[in-house]
């Protein structure tokens, strides 16, 4: 068969059932073979970075390899933000990229792939020729998913139309595994905890399977519990929920972060360190900081933490003084919202809006609120695709998870500039796609467009709030919906 029907056979067979992309040349004949022969789905993009973005929200809550296609040359460019985005976030992301024709040496799109791909933190690997590709596919996925971010899969065009052979091609994934951690490296970072007077336990989003091995450790060390941005409402509801740890953060537990004397962070990727602040990091994979921390431990975060505890009571260790009554109080005695403030909005629309949404955050001004207001029943329904720091990132996001986490809807919050900057095209996209995509645009009416009426112009349905008394009319549309909703929060702080 042609090789483009044999690699989307063998994505087929490898359990792809969702393509996103742009086709252009070099992969439309891929992305032909992928829905007509092996009925699957492909989303087509209004851009390669929202693609690419596609692929992020797609593999955050579903935890399966995304996959995404683009043509070659200035295609190929585009998605560099989102190879960044996915390398940060540890994001098993396969990228099938077209290549110029091996033959040709004046096409205007010709460039160096390569040489793009790798200064993103990516891995590549390259087609060696149309009868080696299935091999090279496989070997991609592999390592795509072992190593926990995007993989470069490069093709020459010219390769699609050859003839080959088909066969299925093993992954041959390793087995898991989970090693127990360094003995000297648990007494290490036991003594240090030890003598803590003020702990914290900071967990980010690797460490939210380890939830009631943290919330045991961090009783017995004393220390509150918070979370980094990715493993939003972790803890919720806990007692000594700091909530998140960093820029969103509440007064009251911003401020018992500060007050800490050393922050045992689990599987955090650095997003919540703090510098000059004594440090135990505990991660799978432990890497250069660019601070001193204090100890390091490397391993699975319940057994680390299961570990630890061991250490210090083998030691006699006692918890802290912490989890006070007065800590109690401070987290508890939050000041009351002004009437009419956005605040008071978001928390009535955290009612209105589907309990069991996902939930994606687009970067930029205005997110603040939002995230401390908006929550989700599961951290890992919560997608923040801004691992790179891009605003306009996040209505890609969306419709992966969309497609990734049917029937659960998915509720995206972002800015007016956000939406405007990489939200608008892809609007239409979850329209074309019959994707359940709410999004919530905190609005300071800056650029001036109608986005209510945008969104009906686009295919969904759209929405202004300029006081509490329109969020009536907000909640009959978001119960009678059949496309995407944009609501247009122009409320005042």
């Amino acid at each position: 068969m042609k090789l483009h029907a044999a690699l989307a056979r063998a994505l087929a067979g490898h359990g792809v059932d969702t393509m996103f992309g742009l086709i252009g040349d070099a992969n439309m004949f891929l992305v032909h073979s992928f829905v007509h022969d092996m009925d699957r789905r492909y989303v087509g993009a209004a851009h390669e970075s929202a693609a690419m973005f596609m692929g992020v929200g797609y593999a955050g809550p579903s935890g399966r390899l995304a996959v995404v296609t683009v043509t070659h040359g200035p295609a190929l460019t585009n998605t560099v933000t989102g190879l960044i985005a996915a390398v940060r976030g540890r994001i098993p992301l396969l990228v099938i990229a077209g290549d110029t024709a091996t033959g040709s040496r004046t096409n205007i799109q010709d460039i160096a792939q390569r040489d793009v791909v790798l200064p993103s933190g990516a891995g590549f690997e390259q087609a060696r020729s149309p009868h080696s590709a299935l091999h090279d596919l496989a070997v991609a996925i592999g390592r795509a998913l072992v190593e926990r971010r995007p993989i470069v899969l490069n093709i020459p065009c010219d390769f699609m139309d050859e003839e080959v052979p088909y066969a299925d091609v093993a992954l041959n994934l390793p087995a898991a595994q989970t090693p127990y951690p360094d003995p000297g490296a648990i007494r290490h970072a036991a003594s240090r905890i030890a003598t803590a007077h003020r702990p914290i336990v900071i967990a980010g989003r690797a460490a939210i399977a380890a939830r009631p091995s943290l919330l045991a450790f961090a009783e017995r060390i004393g220390a509150p519990v918070a979370t980094t941005l990715t493993a939003k409402d972790l803890f919720r509801d806990e007692p000594f929920d700091l909530g998140i740890a960093g820029g969103p953060a509440e007064a009251a537990a911003r401020q018992a972060v500060e007050d800490s004397d050393l922050v045992v962070a689990f599987g955090t990727d650095g997003e919540a360190l703090t510098a000059g602040r004594r440090v135990v990091v505990v991660d799978t994979h432990l890497s250069a900081w660019p601070w001193t921390v204090d100890a390091e431990v490397r391993g699975d975060a319940a057994v680390v933490a299961e570990a630890l505890m061991d250490e210090l009571d083998e030691r006699g260790a006692a918890p802290s003084g912490h989890r006070s009554a007065a800590l109690v109080w401070r987290l508890a005695g939050r000041p009351p919202l002004p009437p009419g403030a956005i605040v008071t909005a978001l928390r009535q629309l955290d009612e209105i809006l589907p309990q069991d949404r996902v939930l994606v955050s687009d970067g930029g001004r205005l997110m603040a609120e939002p995230l401390r207001h908006l929550r989700v029943i599961d951290p890992r329904a919560f997608v923040f695709p801004e691992s790179f720091g891009s605003a306009g990132t996040g209505m890609g996001a969306a419709i992966g998870a969309a497609a990734a986490c049917k029937p659960h809807p998915v509720v995206l919050i972002c800015s007016g500039e956000g939406f405007l900057h990489g939200g608008l095209a892809e609007f239409a996209t979850a329209a074309r796609e019959h994707l359940d995509v709410i999004v919530v645009v905190c609005d300071n009416d800056g650029h001036g467009a109608d986005l209510a009426t945008l969104a009906e112009a686009l295919g969904g349905d759209g929405i202004t709030v300029r006081g509490l008394d329109d969020l009536p009319a907000v909640e009959k549309l978001v119960t009678s919906r059949t496309r995407p909703l944009l609501i247009d929060l122009r409320l005042e702080d």
